[in-house]
């Protein structure tokens, strides 16, 4: 019984299972190719809003720490760029060479038993063997300054030198050199070396001045003014410069009929002289003569030598450079000029050497620039 219930539980069991055989298993859908690039959806452009104001916070929280760094990079030296070499500002001679020409005038006035007049500019023990007031000078000049270090000035003085003879008469020596030197302290401005402009300033003399040669004299070089006009009236470029150096040395008539429109020259006043005469006229026009006058806007340039007599009857010789312009058939006078032109590429040259007369045997040339 049992056996016959078992192998009818066997039937049904293959029978089950072969049913399940039959039946038609459904098949899974195909997947769907999965799409490439950028998805947005709600919740994706969502977090990309929290990224951006997440990202936009973190910049403002940041730009005092980046500013800072800019600032310090920028504040250190470039890399590559050369700084800027500070000039130092040269010593200003000024208030050496002034106290040296005070100091040799009171060495030339003093003498035995006035030696402490020289104190105020050396301190250095002095015994001096001339009467004093024996030698003055008259005048004097500094020609040439030099630092010889820092603070420490070499000075040429030229002075015009008279002393009194036995008899207690003035005689001009002329024109002698003497060379100091000169200490300053205080700022560069006054001669010294401190860069405070507050530093206080002060001189002195290292030593007695020691007389040295004169300067070299010198000839010229040449003048731009080739032709010589003479001082005839016939010349329209001349008569205008007759015309007016006579208005302007003796306020006879008015400087405007002689000057060009704008030019700014005034007559001298009080007028000095009485009379002015033209002596010569060189200009640097190339044709032989002036007869005519060219054409507007033609520029001219004389050196005019006049004699100038002043009330007294006294007469002096001058020489004025002018520029010339040609406006409406007529010369005017556009400038008095600096100085005389000179050729360029022009310079001076040693002048010959001469002996002097036995009137002038103690004078000495005037001093050329150095």
């Amino acid at each position: 019984m049992k056996r016959r219930r078992r192998q009818r539980k066997a039937d049904e069991k293959q029978f089950v299972e072969a049913e399940s055989w039959d039946e038609e298993v459904p098949e899974a859908p195909e997947a769907e190719p999965d799409e490439t690039g950028w998805k947005t959806s709600p919740a994706h452009l969502s977090g990309i809003t929290r990224l951006v104001r997440l990202g936009v916070w973190a910049l403002v929280a940041s730009g005092p720490l980046l500013g800072l760094m800019a600032f310090v990079a920028s504040s250190g030296p470039a890399q590559g760029v050369d700084k800027p070499t500070a000039v130092p500002t040269p010593a200003s001679p000024v208030g050496p060479t002034g106290f040296a020409e005070l100091f040799v005038s009171a060495y030339l006035q003093a003498g035995q038993g006035t030696e402490r007049d020289l104190a105020p500019y050396y301190s250095g023990s002095v015994a001096l063997a001339v009467k004093p007031g024996s030698r003055t000078a008259t005048q004097s000049t500094v020609i040439a300054s030099g630092e010889v270090q820092p603070g420490y000035w070499s000075i040429t003085v030229a002075a015009d030198v008279t002393a009194q003879d036995g008899k207690g008469k003035p005689k001009r020596l002329g024109v002698q050199y003497f060379r100091v030197g000169i200490q300053a302290t205080g700022p560069v401005s006054a001669g010294g070396t401190a860069t405070s402009a507050t530093a206080t300033t002060g001189y002195t003399a290292t030593s007695l001045p020691a007389q040295v040669a004169a300067p070299a004299a010198l000839k010229p070089g040449a003048l731009a003014y080739e032709s010589d006009r003479g001082s005839s009236s016939t010349d329209p470029a001349v008569d205008t410069a007759k015309g007016f150096l006579a208005a302007y040395l003796t306020g006879t008539s008015e400087l405007d009929r002689y000057a060009s429109p704008g030019a700014r020259l005034k007559a001298i006043s009080p007028a000095p002289y009485a009379e002015v005469k033209v002596t010569a006229v060189q200009d640097d026009a190339t044709s032989a003569g002036q007869q005519k006058v060219p054409a507007d806007g033609t520029v001219l340039h004389q050196l005019v030598q006049v004699d100038a007599t002043d009330q007294s009857g006294s007469s002096v010789s001058l020489s004025y450079a002018l520029t010339l312009t040609s406006r409406a058939g007529r010369w005017e006078v556009a400038s008095v000029d600096d100085a005389p032109a000179i050729r360029a590429s022009s310079a001076p040259s040693a002048a010959p050497h001469t002996t002097p007369d036995a009137d002038a045997g103690s004078a000495t040339p005037s001093p050329s620039a150095s």
